[in-house]
């Protein structure tokens, strides 16, 4: 019998001289079963965006030849190129990367695409970027319902979206079927002790419009690079009640920074998340 879930891999826990080959059959020998693949701000991976009709047929033939797909695609060069913004030409470029993140996930058979829940990053939230991330999270939508892919809004790691509750309403003010939630859950613990409020109840506020869940661990004010087990997640209570939300997917989402030892961490996080999703019923 098949197991009722699927955990993927976030791209960047594995070095980036990697070719998709290597990737995607480190990824399969660690035992997960599909990778999120990364469009971050650097200009090597925007243009991933642009690559030709071939190279798309030829990485589609890598993942059936390993066995182990990309499934998910995380757009955290939209921090950068945000769509709120009140640079035009760094709105239009956002909207431009986004339009071409669908498509190619499209191409790939990718279901979801992540983005990253700032109407702005590098420059003040007003009243105006507010204004602005929402329309064009609309035009963001209307581009999902189309391609067939979906967009999942990630929790973040500041006031404007650092909650559920926070992003269900965009979702609703979006009111489409294509726009819906990816929480992390290690942002998510942050903001409940930050609001001294209760994680569980915040995901509850997602029941129904909730994609997948980011698997990364956190401290108090601090958001990356901690290892799974030295911070705050209760991982089994998160899990467990994504499980009750309707919840299959998962990822691990930690990052390479280094360590020669870099498959290990990949055994690591299989051995500590399968149990814990095994159990579930």
């Amino acid at each position: 019998m098949s197991k009722a879930y699927e955990l993927g891999l976030y791209e960047k826990a594995m070095p980036g001289t990697l070719t998709w080959k290597e990737r995607l059959e480190a990824a399969k020998a660690a035992g997960y079963d599909y990778v999120e693949i990364s469009i971050d701000a650097t200009e090597e991976k925007i243009a991933r965006l642009d690559m030709d009709r071939e190279s798309r047929l030829e990485l589609v033939k890598t993942m059936y030849e390993t066995g182990i797909p990309i499934r998910t695609m995380c757009v955290s060069a939209l921090t950068k190129y945000a769509i709120g913004s009140s640079d035009e030409a760094c709105c239009a470029r956002g909207m431009a990367i986004l339009e071409k993140s669908l498509q190619l996930a499209d191409d790939l058979g990718i279901r979801v695409v992540m983005i990253p829940g700032y109407d702005v990053y590098y420059e003040e939230s007003t009243l105006d970027t507010k204004h602005r991330f929402l329309e064009n999270l609309r035009k963001a939508a209307r581009l999902a319902e189309k391609t067939g892919v979906l967009i999942g809004l990630e929790t973040m790691e500041n006031e404007f979206m650092n909650t559920v509750e926070k992003a269900m309403k965009y979702v609703t003010l979006c009111g489409s079927n294509y726009l819906k939630v990816y929480p992390d859950i290690g942002n998510l613990t942050n903001a409940a002790v930050l609001y001294k409020s209760d994680v569980l109840e915040d995901m509850e506020l997602g029941r129904g419009n909730l994609t997948s869940l980011h698997l990364k661990e956190t401290v108090p004010g601090k958001f990356r690079e901690i290892p799974y087990g030295t911070g705050h997640v209760d991982f089994e209570a998160a899990i467990e009640k994504a499980w009750d939300l309707g919840v299959r997917r998962f990822v691990t989402e930690f990052w390479y920074t280094g360590n020669p030892e870099w498959k290990k961490d990949l055994d690591d996080a299989v051995k500590m998340m399968c149990p814990i999703l095994d159990a579930q019923k």
